[in-house]
């Protein structure tokens, strides 16, 4: 049994399959979609670059021949005594083993007005398909956060010919994750496709006006009036199975998983967005919200469940692309005490990121090779560069 149907998901059952696993799979999924590629939906899919039809995974045929059960439904119960799960119909599904790959909800902030239906949020196919009838040539749209998600539909809204504004508390871009050059950074590429930003001032309220329009109010008073408003102010894992089962969370958040992906009740298995395993070469638990990990992580427990011993012993790391601008990272991900950039010129750059020390990071745009010699210099615990 899989539970979820993200790329954690497919993952887990595509590499059981590989490794020789042939108990039937079911895989019990919230979205009416096999499971596809998210990263295009605030990029190539959202600038209308790519159709539907180009972001499935894997093809429609690729269940059958796999022997994969795809159940369009959500979860709703999880009973380890039982050993089942309850769909959302009511039905129950028996299963020896399970997956847990349950993703995660976007988050909206805790002001009034951010949970209008017509407030966007960043999560499916559906999202991105609002969005993007939305964004009219000229429409202004408020998008609020600047994490990756925000930047990176903020400038695609831009190259579509809308007009986005970005709204954020922070001084600059991804400032407290990346730090304050790199910051700088971003902020220089959404200015250069065309993004109205709006740094320093978190939003108070979002309130529908007169003539059907949002106005976003800043807390140091600006109003902003947008055809459309999305939020993109982080994610929240869906525990909600878990925790209801007694499975042990980790006080990192997520469920407590090994370096297997294996949970604290027999036969569970929990990756993804959920996950917060013990990696030993960082020596101690991380929870991590990349497309490459959720991966991964699939493929990890995909594989100890066909009988392997693989575990997650590697550097999270993800890239973003921002326009025309691609970032690549790779860090333990949870804080450092210095971040040395490193300028190349004509816009190429590295930041070497540490902790007393030690490099437990690496940033680099237009230098592949810092980025894969960095990934080798946090995954050995080796002294911070100085270039």
């Amino acid at each position: 049994m899989i539970v979820g149907g993200g790329p954690a998901a497919l993952s887990a059952a595509r590499s059981y399959r590989e490794a020789g696993g042939s108990a039937r799979v079911t895989m019990v999924a919230a979205e009416p979609h096999a499971p596809y590629s998210r990263p295009p939906l605030t990029k190539e899919f959202l600038r209308g670059e790519l159709e539907e039809s180009d972001l499935p995974i894997e093809a429609a045929a690729w269940y059958g021949e796999h022997e994969v059960t795809l159940v369009h439904s959500r979860a709703s119960e999880l009973d380890l005594d039982r050993g089942a799960v309850r769909t959302g119909g009511g039905d129950w599904i028996a299963f020896e083993a399970c997956v847990l790959a349950t993703g995660s909800e976007p988050a909206r902030l805790p002001v009034p007005g951010a949970d209008d239906a017509g407030v966007l949020t960043m999560r499916t196919l559906e999202d991105s398909v609002r969005l993007r009838d939305l964004a009219h040539q000229g429409a202004p749209v408020v998008v609020i956060g600047s994490g990756f998600i925000g930047c990176e539909a903020a400038a695609s809204l831009a190259m579509r010919g809308a007009r986005p504004i970005l709204v954020t508390d922070e001084s600059v871009p991804q400032e407290r994750r990346l730090g304050p050059d790199v910051g700088a950074r971003i902020a220089g590429w959404l200015e250069e496709h065309g993004v109205e930003t709006r740094f320093g001032d978190g939003v108070a309220s979002i309130e529908r006006s007169s003539g059907g329009r949002f106005v976003v109010a800043s807390h140091g008073g600006e109003r902003v009036e947008a055809h459309a408003v999305l939020q993109a102010a982080g994610i929240s894992p869906n525990l909600e199975l878990a925790d209801g089962a007694g499975i042990e969370l980790a006080s990192e958040g997520g469920v407590a998983v090994d370096a297997g992906m294996r949970a604290s009740a027999e036969g569970i298995y929990a990756v993804g967005d959920i996950a917060c395993p013990y990696n030993p070469t960082a020596g101690r638990r991380l929870r991590v919200e990349h497309w490459g990990e959720a991966l991964t992580h699939g493929e990890i427990a995909g594989r100890r469940l066909a009988g392997g011993d693989e575990v997650w012993d590697s550097a999270p790391g993800f890239w973003s692309t921002i326009g025309s601008h691609q970032l690549k990272y790779a860090a333990w991900g949870d804080g450092h005490d210095e971040a040395r950039f490193v300028d190349h010129g004509e816009g190429a750059f590295t930041v070497w990121y540490g902790a007393v020390g030690v490099t437990v990071g690496v940033l680099t745009h237009e230098r592949d090779d810092d980025y894969e010699r960095g990934r080798e210099l946090v995954e050995s615990a080796a002294p911070l560069p100085s270039s």
